[in-house]
């Protein structure tokens, strides 16, 4: 019996321990420290949630930079994270990116598509394309939006972010932020 009593004060007490006050121990330091990174990291247009800096959108609009393919569900669907598992070889993968870059190649420049733009990422989610990508889609969202192909450069170098710790990772381009900013800037120009 006194087994039984300690085993349930045990279960209870670490019931209450580790399915509550760690939890709550956890969340409130990350509101505490990293409040937007705690909340999704979260990007507001005009009072509502655009978006997160942390997953991808679909952008097809001329006038907007183009993010990454998208193979999670019906496309940057989180619950559904995950890449095509289509090799290289794979007729379907084939025939889908050699279709995207005619597709980009008849947009922009006559010049070698950049890898990014005609494939999924692993998780299907991410939000970045890298330098190359942002700066091939320059004239034509310049061109679309009467905007200096400078100043459009520019606001490319504003969303772009280096390797992490300057070693881990690569360079990359935030696409909602950017195409978000290439609103405000239209919204200045009038």
């Amino acid at each position: 019996m006194k087994l039984l009593y300690t085993s349930t004060l045990m279960l209870l007490a670490m019931t209450i321990l580790l399915g509550g006050v760690y939890p709550l121990a956890v969340w409130g330091v990350g509101q505490l420290l990293f409040p937007s990174e705690a909340n999704g990291s979260l990007i507001y247009r005009d009072g509502k949630v655009a978006g997160s800096r942390l997953i991808g959108q679909r952008s097809s609009s001329p006038g907007y930079f183009y993010s990454r393919p998208s193979a999670a569900g019906d496309g940057y669907d989180a619950a559904a994270s995950a890449g095509s598992n289509l090799g290289p070889t794979n007729r379907v993968l084939i025939e889908r990116v050699a279709a995207e870059a005619d597709r980009l190649s008849f947009d922009g420049p006559q010049r070698p598509v950049p890898a990014d733009l005609v494939t999924t990422s692993g998780s299907g989610l991410d939000p970045h394309i890298s330098p190359a990508a942002a700066e091939f889609q320059v004239p034509r969202v310049a061109k679309e939006r009467g905007i200096a192909e400078g100043r459009v450069r520019e606001l490319v170098a504003k969303y772009t972010s280096g390797r992490e710790l300057g070693i881990f990772g690569e360079p990359r381009v935030n696409v909602l932020g950017l195409n978000i900013e290439l609103d405000e800037t239209a919204k200045n120009v009038r």
